[in-house]
């Protein structure tokens, strides 16, 4: 399969949703009608029976295609879009709006998800009229009508309505409002989908975005997955804070501009319309990332391999019905809100958490008492320090050096990161345990935080959790 193909569209998704619903809050009537006529419609809803019962909120599904008609060649060379499409859903999301607008939940369905669908006459193998297959396959079948049913009959929950972008309108979002802030603690690099971000700070436009949320083969610890889905976690609550906090949706033109792009190759329900829009806009005042969670369905330990289509996942039976009940009762899906954390708990992200370097600290000038100061000062912010400083005078060093074996090299970046100015030197064979040489340039401590992991029985998350300190 090409690299092209192998995408996952959650946050381009969560883009368009994003800028319809809370722009909808403070622009009127007449702008918003305006730029309803460039979607468009398809009716997900036909001749459906035998529905779920409607729970509480509202629930939209939003799929996320493969069409890449509308991107340019220079695009396409530019941002690793090539390769045939495969006309199916690359990511499935169910985003439940609670009931006042007062919360968003996300629950990511995974593509793969083991699922049976009505076999077409003809098919061999099928059993009681269905198949075996995976849940983007829904859409290569049946189209959103299919889909839609398909996820209603596994998860219970009534879809109100239907959405679905492609890789232009990301990009499109993404440019008309400026850019995204993404923060990355160590450098993110995929030679497949062309992302090279060093540690930092970085504002991306929308191809690059684009890279920053398919990119699959930078996590080199087996949870590419669940690196993916914590970057695109990221990427929504970034854009979110974009979105609320540039003014552009107090700004009838700008918002006029952002909205028309975000509804480039869009295609939604007959009922999705102004007035929906205009209704959450106004119980979405005052959206932010921390009213934004984000949850992905809990998977059996075992898939399931299909023939003609390779391996599926499976769900957790008893922990997703779980789940989507809470969906369904518009009860909060992350855990409640732990006290503050500790001072030293907050700071810079780091790739490796403090607690897990080892540190051996050596003053390299003739100040007394420096590499004890500098001990008690990483053992404060959490690193495990040997608590026995060296003291080595005839280095009569300037600067402040992080020496480290280049197998430890996260973190040796991470330690440096909480020594400002410090810089960074290879030692090979040095092995785990880093040392620092402290130079009488030596500027303090600065306080370092590992990523959030994903809390909660259903590895949830809030927003504010995931954006860049």
């Amino acid at each position: 399969m090409p690299a092209g193909r192998k995408v996952r569209w959650g946050t381009r998704l969560a883009t368009t949703l994003s800028v319809l619903v809370l722009g909808a809050g403070g622009i009127g009537h007449a702008v918003v009608t305006s730029v309803d006529n460039g979607i468009g419609r398809v009716d997900p809803f036909k001749d459906m029976k035998n529905r779920p019962a409607p729970g509480h909120g509202m629930n939209l599904l939003l799929v996320g295609t493969d069409d890449r008609s509308t991107v340019s060649p220079a695009q396409k060379q530019r941002y690793r879009l090539g390769g045939a499409p495969c006309h199916c859903t690359d990511t499935i999301m169910l985003v439940h709006l609670s009931e006042g607008g007062k919360r968003a939940s996300v629950v990511s369905l995974p593509r793969d998800s083991y699922t049976r669908l009505p076999s077409r006459p003809g098919r061999s193998g099928a059993a009681a009229g269905t198949h075996p297959a995976k849940l983007n396959a829904a859409y290569a079948e049946g189209g959103p009508t299919l889909t839609v049913r398909t996820v209603e009959s596994m998860t219970g929950v009534k879809v109100d309505h239907y959405l679905e972008v492609d890789f232009t309108s990301f990009m499109k979002t993404v440019d008309a409002l400026g850019g995204v802030q993404i923060c990355t603690p160590r450098r993110l690099k995929d030679t497949n989908t062309g992302l090279d971000l060093a540690p930092g700070t970085h504002r991306l436009n929308g191809g690059e975005a684009l890279q920053y949320v398919r990119s699959r083969h930078i996590d080199g610890d087996g949870s590419a997955d669940l690196g993916r889905m914590q970057r695109q976690q990221r990427f929504v609550a970034a854009l979110i804070a974009r979105a609320t906090d540039s003014g552009v949706l107090l700004n009838p033109v700008r918002f006029q501009g952002v909205v028309s792009a975000a509804l480039d190759s869009v295609r939604a329900d007959a009922g999705f319309g102004p007035e929906q829009l205009l209704a959450l806009g106004r119980a979405m005042r005052g959206f932010s990332p921390s009213s934004s969670e984000f949850a992905s369905v809990p998977l059996a330990a075992k898939g399931v391999d299909l023939k003609e289509v390779g391996s599926a996942v499976r769900w957790d039976p008893a922990r997703a019905k779980q789940l989507f009940a809470k969906v369904r009762a518009d009860r909060p899906l992350a855990p409640p809100r732990a006290p503050a954390a500790p001072a030293r708990q907050r700071g810079k992200i780091v790739d490796v958490a403090p607690g897990g370097i080892r540190v051996q600290v050596y003053n390299g000038t003739a100040t007394d008492g420096l590499g004890k100061r500098v001990d008690d000062a990483l053992k404060a912010t959490g690193f495990d320090t040997t608590r026995r400083p060296a003291t080595k005078p005839a280095l009569k060093a300037a600067e402040t050096v992080v020496e480290y074996d280049p197998r430890w090299d996260r973190s040796a970046r991470s330690l440096a990161a909480a020594l400002p100015g410090s810089r960074l030197r290879a030692v090979k064979g040095l092995g785990a345990t880093l040392r620092v040489v402290a130079g009488s340039k030596y500027a303090g401590v600065a306080p370092v935080r590992a990523e959030e992991a994903p809390k909660g029985a259903f590895g949830t998350i809030r927003g504010d959790a995931v954006v860049c300190p």
